[in-house]
């Protein structure tokens, strides 16, 4: 697999697509830290790592849905790719849907949204947009 960040968003779209109420990742601190980001917003539950076999770590993540089975997250997009890296500075940071949604960013002081850096100061590549 060239892009593991991509298959954990591809998975996270397919099972909301599918109104699953978890979804299975294979794990990494990396992906931890994006499923942090993503519980303190309010788009998943939560998320537990499984450690039954430890060459094969897992992340389970709760997904989250409104009162009335809607989504909550209705969409989810890659910016930056292995083959188009996408870095911005911290005047440069865009907001997603008008500040609705919510921007990831890797910096020099770890993995944080967009509204985050800003506040910070630094800047950073941008992993993905979700709303």
């Amino acid at each position: 697999m060239t892009d593991p960040i991509a298959d954990m968003l591809t998975r996270i779209r397919n099972a909301v697509h599918a109104r699953r109420q978890r979804v299975d990742v294979p794990a990494s601190r990396f992906k931890e830290e994006i499923a942090k980001i993503l519980e303190r917003e309010g788009y998943i539950q939560g998320f537990t790592t499984l450690e039954d076999n430890p060459t094969a770590r897992i992340i389970r993540l709760m997904l989250k849905y409104g009162p009335r089975g809607e989504n909550v997250i209705t969409g989810l997009e890659r910016v930056s790719r292995p083959g188009r890296r996408v870095y911005l500075g911290r005047d440069e940071v865009p907001k997603v849907m008008g500040g609705l949604g919510t921007n990831i960013l890797t910096t020099s002081r770890g993995v944080m949204t967009g509204r985050d850096a800003v506040k910070q100061g630094v800047g950073g590549e941008v992993l993905c947009n979700i709303w």
